[in-house]
């Protein structure tokens, strides 16, 4: 039959004659579905190892390979791209509780532990990591991590005052103390609390050189692992007693604050807040802070939202781990750059 002899003469993917396409899937179905080495498909076909190497290429160019990527169930990597292009950041971590209404200590360790394996996947030596001192999800974040059989940082450097109340300063301490640990890095801890009494209390002791030395060291730090604040301090701040009193709660709020990272507020389009609490607070400032690298916020639960997106908006943050509820709600957000 004339007309189907002709047929099989006419070019067919790719301007390729069938019989080309033949050898094409054959070297990519040995290769892809049996489980055959290159060298091995070379050896059966009678061909080169190079050329085995360009026809696996070329199927792949004209679509007879397709890779497709199945995401396992709890993971969910278009969400977190979604944020990520959103928001400009480099890269978003979303924790899942596994609960339809979670309650804020599920999040809490679903937080935690997503934060420890970002933790463990990216530390991978020399960093010089700035850490505030009273998050209840980096306490989580630090408690759910493995120690590192070798170095991978070399400093762990408190960012705020983590003197208090002498309950909950064991938690301050723990925390530098305990990442430093498995991190195999030197703990450096800032002796003085978060918000001095008055200005000219932080003067004084922003001149004691144990504590000048450790301010000093903020400028050559690589990373920022920090919780994220609202407006209301969480209840380990208030514990501590380094939270801002209700006074200074109405005034920050009629300045238009939402929310805060290391004492430093920001309102709801992520503008930094100026207001006298400033010259009270004993930490990193927000030239410094937002001149690291890179800043890892571990943060969630629907009364954190409205501070995670303002610090979203304004770029305070690069990382952002938090919980399914969140993210759900950021990627919804209008995009009103």
């Amino acid at each position: 039959m004339p007309t189907e002899r002709s047929n099989l003469r006419e070019p067919a993917i790719g301007g390729l004659a069938p019989s080309q396409l033949r050898l094409l899937t054959k070297v990519a179905r040995m290769y892809h579905e049996h489980g055959m080495r290159q060298p091995q498909i070379a050896e059966q076909l009678h061909i080169s190892q190079p050329r085995v190497s360009r026809l696996l290429k070329q199927a792949t160019e004209l679509g007879i390979v397709r890779t497709t990527v199945v995401t396992p169930s709890g993971v969910h990597a278009e969400l977190e791209e979604r944020i990520e292009r959103r928001f400009g950041l480099r890269d978003v971590v979303v924790a899942d509780p596994g609960q339809p209404a979670p309650g804020e200590q599920s999040v809490l360790q679903a937080i935690g532990a997503a934060g420890a394996v970002y933790l463990e996947t990216t530390l991978t030596g020399g960093d010089r990591i700035g850490i505030s001192s009273w998050s209840s999800t980096l306490l989580a974040t630090v408690d759910a991590m493995r120690p590192r059989p070798t170095p991978v940082a070399e400093r762990v450097v408190q960012v705020i005052g983590g003197v208090g109340n002498s309950t909950s300063q064991v938690y301050a301490t723990r925390l530098a103390d305990r990442l430093a640990i498995l991190t195999g890095a030197e703990a450096v801890f800032l002796p003085a609390p978060g918000l001095a009494s008055s200005p000219a209390a932080r003067e004084v002791l922003m001149s004691d050189p144990h504590i000048s030395d450790v301010l000093a060291t903020y400028g050559g730090l690589s990373m920022l692992l920090a919780g994220l604040g609202s407006l209301e301090p969480s209840p380990l701040l208030v514990e501590s007693g380094n939270a801002i009193a209700d006074g200074e709660q109405e005034a920050l709020r009629e300045l238009g604050a939402v929310g805060d990272i290391c004492l430093r507020f920001f309102d709801e389009k992520g503008q930094a807040v100026r207001s006298p609490l400033d010259d009270r607070v004993l930490g990193i400032d927000v030239e410094t802070l937002r001149s690291i690298p890179r800043v890892v916020a571990i943060a969630g639960g629907s009364r954190k939202y409205t501070a995670i997106r303002a610090a979203l908006r304004g770029g305070w943050v690069d990382v952002l781990v938090t919980d399914l509820g969140v993210a759900r709600r950021l990627a919804a957000e209008p995009d009103d750059r």
